[in-house]
């Protein structure tokens, strides 16, 4: 995995993180507020008919209270109740319903065919006795019982609130009842929709984890693609430039074995030549002057040792892997005060060797090119050439009091200032650190290479 996608992919993965922790968060928290807000409306729906049942039961009361205060107690008075009592409903399955205190059906308007049985010892599916428990709320005193019963409409055993209360002058137990199912279907509407609304939640979440991974992806993309661009860019211009500086070294070493080794073997040639034709003369004094002839191309071949020697110095100098940074910076400087006639002062301190090769070779090449530039353009009288080791790193300063340029001007000019852009792109290849900093009162060059290149 190249760097660039690391860096996205430990950008989007916080992100997805950080996303899927709020994500949990919100669906715990909605899962609580829904089972907190159906707990409520249960409760409210649940006292709402509480309360409607009780009222019911009142009203009931009410209608018979004429017959049930008289203090008669015989059959038709009692039958009058009943009928009363069984015409009285609401909805499709609200009625009431009336038992003794033995547990005789001894009303019952939507099962008739219960009238007459004793359900005493009915138990409904998980157990419980049904009208024991109505009995003992009823002799109680009244009030609200929950219990499984057979729906009217459905024929299916359903939750059922009852309300009862007891006519103890009479021996009835008296009640109703509403069935919980609707409550249940709505409390079932309202989990679906609050469910909805946590799914809802969740996809709005996962749409913008996906959108922001998508922008951080695409954003990434667009940057590698520009930074591709510019760095293929530069490769093309950086290619340019080595080959334009190619082009150049293979000129000057044309120039350097045109204009020296090659007009200095022509003229050996021509003296060795001379010489030959003098020996074979028969005149007196001929040895002599071919002798003086041999002598002066000896002469000249010493030269042409001496070019060549400094033109491989000047290609990979030898000196500086046998002896070292330092010992080949003070040549350099050496060979350019005999060659350009201009004194180079040439200082090292601290430890220098722990340099990687191709440390040394850049930091060299720098102070090459350096000299190079500052006999072309500075005119320098004089050159401080500066290698202090520590144990980061080594740095190199050289020093010039010529007449300084524009250092900034002359970097981004296309045409112009390639040797210093070698310089500081030699150094940015090495992760080292360049500087230059001109005056009229002259230039100072400044180089850095750490010892772990």
């Amino acid at each position: 995995m190249q760097l660039r996608q690391k860096v996205i992919f430990l950008a989007i993965t916080p992100l997805i993180l950080a996303l899927c922790a709020i994500a949990w968060a919100v669906r715990h928290q909605s899962v609580l507020l829904a089972e907190q807000q159906r707990a409520t409306i249960q409760q409210a729906y649940l006292s709402s008919k509480e309360a409607e049942l009780k009222h019911y039961v009142t009203l009931a009361s009410h209608s018979i209270s004429h017959l049930y205060d008289s203090g008669r107690n015989d059959v038709d008075t009692r039958q009058e109740a009943m009928r009363i009592l069984s015409s009285l409903s609401y909805g499709d399955d609200g009625y009431f319903f009336l038992y003794d205190m033995q547990g005789n059906t001894l009303m019952h308007p939507r099962q008739p065919e219960l009238v007459g049985q004793n359900l005493f010892e009915l138990r409904d599916e998980r157990g419980q006795p049904t009208i024991q428990n109505l009995l003992q709320r009823a002799r109680a005193g009244g009030g609200l019982e929950r219990y499984m019963w057979i729906k009217p409409s459905t024929h299916k055993p359903v939750a059922k609130l009852g309300y009862v209360v007891a006519m103890p002058k009479w021996g009835w137990m008296m009640g109703t009842g509403i069935y919980l199912d609707d409550v249940e279907r709505a409390l079932e509407k309202i989990d679906v929709q609050q469910s909805g609304n946590i799914q809802n939640t969740m996809l709005w979440i996962a749409g913008i984890a996906v959108a922001a991974s998508v922008a951080i992806a695409s954003s990434g993309l667009a940057l590698n693609i520009s930074e591709l661009r510019v760095a293929d860019a530069k490769l093309k211009v950086l290619a340019q430039r080595v080959v334009e500086s190619q082009e150049e070294e293979r000129a000057r070493l044309s120039r350097d074995l045109h204009d020296g080794i090659s007009q200095w073997l022509v003229s050996i040639k021509l003296q060795i030549e001379a010489g030959i034709i003098r020996l074979s003369s028969a005149k007196p004094g001929q040895r002599e002057a071919a002798q003086a002839v041999f002598e002066h191309a000896a002469d000249q071949l010493s030269n042409v040792m001496g070019e060549v020697r400094r033109i491989s110095h000047n290609l990979r100098p030898a000196i500086l892997d046998d002896l070292g940074l330092a010992a080949a910076l003070h040549h350099l400087g050496q060979e350019y005060t005999l060659s350009s006639g201009t004194p180079v002062h040439f200082e090292a301190s601290g430890c220098t060797d722990g340099l990687p090769d191709v440390a040394n070779t850049v930091l060299f090449r720098v102070a090459q090119e350096a000299l190079t530039n500052i006999e072309r353009h500075a005119g320098a009288h004089r050159i401080d050439i500066a290698l202090s080791g520590a144990e980061a790193g080594v740095t190199l300063r050289i020093q010039d009091d010529g007449a300084g340029f524009d250092a900034e001007g002359i970097a981004e000019h296309p045409k112009r200032g390639i040797g210093l852009r070698n310089m500081m792109e030699r150094m940015e290849a090495i992760g080292g650190r360049f500087d230059i900093v001109s005056s009229d009162g002259g230039t100072v060059l400044t180089a850095y290479a750490g010892n772990h290149v």
